[in-house]
């Protein structure tokens, strides 16, 4: 790791350790209740795109820490990664759209949380590969959104199946 990856180091380090914690949990909570979960469509699939998301952060976080790593191929992983986990919110959102459930209002925030970290790493995904150190701020955004996302949904989940 080396020049602007090396400033970022501790934040990476937290990040990693803390969406691979995150993810594991997420993931020992729905099996919980795993039964409930998968028979509705909607929960399963949303589920699946922030555990992607979570996975997505600690991917960008510890590829960051791989020494020797240049920014364009730094770029170049986030923006694969982030594509790959665009494909599970793709999913969620399409379930939710065709989601008979009368909530037609929530649907564009259900939707729009999900693609909020993915948008911030495609972001920064090419502003690394056409050599703006800048993206490392986008990446580490992105980082929390992710975060943030996946632990919003996997709360209104978990809730929504005990109800």
């Amino acid at each position: 790791m080396t020049g602007a990856l090396a400033e970022w180091s501790e934040f990476n380090v937290a990040m990693s350790g803390a969406s691979a914690a995150l993810a594991g949990l997420v993931i020992v909570a729905a099996s919980v209740n795993i039964d409930k979960i998968i028979r509705a469509r909607t929960l399963t699939a949303r589920l699946g795109a922030a555990i992607a998301s979570l996975v997505l952060a600690l991917t960008a976080s510890a590829v960051a820490l791989m020494p020797g790593i240049d920014l364009t191929w730094y770029g170049i992983i986030i923006l694969v990664s982030a594509l790959m986990a665009g494909v599970f919110t793709t999913h969620a959102t399409r379930s939710i759209v065709s989601d008979p459930d009368p909530q037609r209002g929530a649907r564009v925030a259900k939707s729009v949380l999900g693609f909020l970290p993915i948008v911030a790493y495609v972001a920064a995904g090419v502003a690394l590969i056409v050599g703006s150190s800048s993206g490392l701020v986008v990446a580490a955004v992105g980082c929390l959104l992710a975060v943030i996302s996946a632990l919003v949904v996997s709360w209104v989940v978990l809730v929504k199946v005990l109800r």
